[in-house]
């Protein structure tokens, strides 16, 4: 007979992981580091604690999306004003200022929803549009996601 093993807060090694996201497809991208965050790669994970690594995501601008939907798919939201939706492709995101909020929120919408614990883990996400981050003192292990699965990477 085995026991279930729950970690505690202080069983927890945080590591940090470095993620190239140049040529990579979003929607695969953004479920890895989901699955990285919460710590569900790990053989102690821990629902109900924060066991995720701390993960660096580089050139988000270079993301790619499948099909159409660069150009077709919109991202809406409300100003809470009357009338007051509005909307932007992927297209006009990814060109635009921050192009490093459509990882996020892909992210962000993978992870348990409006909890403390998904806010924290989702606090341990780093994302920028170019290849330069402030984290080479923690010395994050970069992870090759394109090796992964051929279907990781778009090419065109």
């Amino acid at each position: 007979m085995t026991k279930t093993l729950s970690a505690k807060p202080s069983d927890i090694e945080k590591r940090w992981v470095l993620i190239d996201a140049e040529g990579l497809v979003l929607g695969r991208l953004a479920a890895i580091i989901a699955t990285r965050l919460r710590g569900k790669h790990k053989p102690f994970y821990t629902p109900h604690i924060d066991c995720g690594d701390n993960v660096v995501v580089i050139n988000a601008e270079k993301v790619r999306l499948t099909g159409n939907k660069r150009n077709n798919e919109s991202f809406y939201w409300h100003t809470g004003y009357p009338g007051g939706i509005k909307g932007r492709t992927f297209a006009q995101r990814l060109d635009g200022r921050f192009p490093e909020r459509v990882i996020e929120k892909a992210v962000e919408r993978m992870l348990p929803k409006e909890s403390p614990l998904a806010r924290k883990q989702l606090g341990n996400l780093k994302v920028y549009k170019g290849a330069e981050h402030p984290h080479a003192g923690q010395q994050p292990e970069p992870l090759d996601v394109a090796a992964m699965n051929a279907k990781n990477v778009r090419v065109r």
